[in-house]
C-alpha cells in the first residue's frame, strides 16, 4: 500500500493548544491549491509504486477549501496517480464547516470518510481551546453528514481539559457513541511551547497538564470505549470491527506514503523527507519547479527504532522475529532484562513472537519504547 497525505494550511482561527502548521491568512488559499497541485506532478518518481490505497486530506482546515478548489486537486491526483477503486479518502473538518452545502459539495467528490474535529461537546472546554464550533454544532454535523451519506465518520476528542472532576469527560464519551459512529481518535491535551497555551503557562496564567488527571481519563476512556464495542487498535484510536483507518494504519505498519504541501512528511522505508513548513517559501519554490524539502536518511539503528515506535503502539505489537530477519537485530539478546523487568510488571505481554502493551503499559507507551531504542 502506497498513501497520499495533503496539508492544508488555513484554520479561520488558531485553537490554543495546536502546534501544526497552518496560517489563518486565507488570502493565499488559490495559490497554495495551484502549487499542491504542481508538486503532485513533481514528485510523482518518489514512491517505487504509486498506487495510491489511502488519500487523507489535513492540515490546518481541509475543509474551508471550495468545491472548486478540490476538484482540481483530485483531478491532478488521478491523472498523475493509480488510485485503488476502493481508496479509503478522508478529509478532516471542522463541525462549523459542515452545513448542507459544505455536505452536498462533499458527495460530489471521490471523498468517502470524514475526520470530524469535535474535540468536546462542553461549550466552556471548546471556548477554552478557542474552537469555532459549539456544542451543538459538533453533535448535528455527525447527524447532518450521516444523512448526506456519509457513514465512514471519526471524530476526535480531547481528553485532559482541566476540570473539578470526570463528569464532563465521561459526557463527551457518551455523546460520542450515541452518534452511532465507527471511529473515534482521542488525544491527550498537550502544552506545546509555542502555543498560546504554552505561552500561558510560561507566564502562570495556566497550571501545566495535569498527569495524573490526565492518566485516569485515558483509563476511563478505554474501559469506556471497550464497553461500547469498540477496539483499541492503536493507542489513541478507536474502531469498531473491520473500520479501522487504513491510511492512519498504513503509518504504524511502515507503509510508504507520499506527503504534499508545506510541513508535510514522505517516507519510503529507508528515508524521510519534510517539506518546509512556511507558505511562502513552499509557494516560492514550486513556482520554480523546485520541492522545498530536508531530506533524512535513516541508518538502521533508527530504521529498528521507527519500527519499534510505531508497532508498540498497535494491536498488531512488534514483532521481534521481523527484527531479526530485516535488520539482524536480536531485541531479546540486547534488552532482555529490561523485557523481563516489563513482563513482570504486567506492562508487556508475549503472544510467541509478538510483543504487545498491555493496558497499563499503554499509560507508559512513550517510556517503554524509549528505553527499548537502540543507541547508537
Amino acid at each position: 500500500m502506497s498513501g497520499l497525505y495533503i496539508h492544508i494550511p488555513f484554520c479561520k482561527q488558531a485553537c490554543y493548544y495546536c502546534d501544526f502548521h497552518f496560517s489563518t491568512n486565507q488570502t493565499k488559499k488559490d495559490a497554495m491549491v495551484k502549487a499542491i497541485i504542481q508538486e503532485l506532478k513533481l514528485q510523482t518518481s518518489y514512491l517505487d509504486k504509486p498506487h495510491l490505497e489511502t488519500i487523507y486530506f489535513g492540515g490546518g482546515t481541509p475543509s474551508l477549501l471550495t468545491l472548486q478548489q478540490l476538484t482540481e486537486i483530485f483531478d491532478a491526483i488521478y491523472s498523475y496517480y493509480s488510485v485503488s477503486s476502493d481508496a479509503e479518502i478522508t478529509l478532516e473538518a471542522n463541525p462549523d464547516d459542515l452545513d448542507t452545502k459544505t455536505l452536498t459539495n462533499f458527495t460530489q467528490l471521490p471523498i468517502n470518510r470524514l475526520s470530524i474535529g469535535i474535540q468536546s461537546f462542553y461549550d466552556p472546554h471548546l471556548r477554552y481551546m478557542h474552537r469555532a464550533h459549539t456544542a451543538p454544532e459538533g453533535e448535528n454535523c455527525v447527524k447532518h453528514a450521516q444523512d448526506k451519506g456519509f457513514q465512514n465518520l471519526t471524530i476526535d476528542l480531547i481528553y485532559g481539559i482541566p476540570h473539578q472532576d470526570h463528569s464532563v469527560w465521561l459526557n463527551d464519551l457518551s455523546k460520542a457513541t450515541a452518534l452511532n459512529i465507527s471511529h473515534i481518535s482521542a488525544y491527550c491535551l498537550t502544552i506545546e511551547p509555542q502555543t498560546v497555551f504554552g505561552k500561558w503557562v510560561q507566564q502562570k496564567k495556566i497550571n501545566p497538564i495535569d498527569e495524573e488527571f490526565s492518566a485516569l481519563q485515558f483509563e476511563m476512556m478505554m474501559q469506556y470505549l471497550e464497553n461500547a464495542g469498540f477496539e483499541q487498535y492503536e493507542i489513541s484510536n478507536f474502531a469498531k470491527e473491520g473500520m479501522y483507518a487504513r491510511h492512519n494504519s498504513g503509518y504504524w505498519l511502515q507503509k510508504h506514503y507520499l506527503g504534499i504541501g508545506p510541513s508535510a512528511h514522505s517516507y519510503n522505508g529507508t528515508s524521510r523527507q519534510f517539506n518546509v513548513a512556511n507558505n511562502a517559501a513552499y509557494i516560492q519554490a514550486i513556482n520554480q519547479q523546485t520541492v522545498p524539502y530536508t531530506i533524512e536518511t535513516l541508518s538502521i539503528s533508527e530504521q529498528i527504532n521507527d519500527y519499534l515506535l510505531t508497532t508498540l503502539r498497535t494491536r498488531w505489537g512488534c514483532n521481534v522475529e521481523l527484527l531479526q530477519q530485516k535488520w539482524q537485530y536480536d531485541l531479546y539478546k540486547h534488552s532482555g532484562l529490561l523485557l523481563e523487568e516489563y513482563f513482570q510488571k504486567g506492562l508487556l505481554q508475549r503472544e510467541g513472537s509478538i510483543l504487545k502493551l498491555t493496558k497499563s503499559g499503554k499509560l507508559l507507551a512513550d517510556e517503554i519504547t524509549a528505553e527499548l531504542f537502540l543507541i547508537e
